[in-house]
């Protein structure tokens, strides 16, 4: 599955399948753009893909501000040219019973889980479909169902599906939105969200059907949301 010629741009791209699906991406060719909030883990990552011969941009933003998001469009879009592939991966997760979430934990899970998702949608909007390009939304078996202690990140990863079907309507002939929902997979995240889960898959597994969204499946595959667990 070859992505020579495109540019892409990954958000949560630091670490964990972020970072999984930006080597994927590089290895298959695609120009990289890679953002998160951590600059030391970018940085790191950025470096190592350049090794290996990838061309990289990185910007930094903080995914539930807008502005952040805006400017980190404009400024991965110079450098890397006409982006025609976004993966929104960022990310975060609670753990907490729903009596004890605070307003500003509430908050701030909405605002990196599904605030952040639209204003990536809609600050790559325009270039995504001039390229008639692909968007990935990374969600979750927690997009599917619910669990227990993880109301904020059920209900977070669930709007994150609704995104997805409803741009797959709005963009239908323009552009492809799909997305993933994993289970288990051997992160941080996991083990802060979940301890003592044993993990069904690594982030490979996860950056695998991100590249075949990306590359290799049909352009009329829309709205589709692959669960990625057994």
């Amino acid at each position: 599955m070859s992505l020579a010629g495109r540019a892409c741009v990954i958000t949560g791209a630091s670490r964990g399948i972020g970072a999984a699906i930006a080597r994927r991406f590089a290895a298959a060719g695609a120009a990289v753009g890679l953002t998160a909030r951590s600059v030391p883990d970018l940085e790191r990552l950025a470096d190592e893909l350049r090794a290996a011969g990838a061309t990289v941009a990185t910007a930094t933003a903080d995914i539930g501000k807008a502005d952040e998001v805006d400017a980190m469009a404009r400024s991965l879009g110079a450098a890397l040219g006409p982006i025609a592939i976004v993966v929104n991966n960022a990310g975060i997760v609670l753990r907490k019973p729903t009596a004890d979430i605070t307003d500003g934990e509430w908050r701030q899970m909405m605002a990196v889980n599904v605030d952040g998702p639209f204003y990536v949608a809609r600050a790559f909007a325009r270039t995504l479909r001039a390229t008639r390009g692909r968007l990935i939304n990374v969600a979750s078996i927690a997009g599917r169902q619910g669990t227990p202690l993880l109301a904020a990140y059920c209900t977070g990863k669930h709007g994150l599906v609704g995104l997805t079907r409803a741009l797959a309507e709005e963009w239908r002939g323009e552009v492809a939105v799909n997305a993933i929902c994993p289970g288990s997979v051997d992160t941080d995240m996991l083990r802060h969200g979940m301890p003592g889960a044993s993990p069904a898959m690594t982030v490979d597994d996860v950056a695998a059907t991100a590249l075949f969204l990306a590359a290799d499946a049909p352009a009329a595959m829309t709205g589709s949301c692959l669960d990625v667990f057994g």
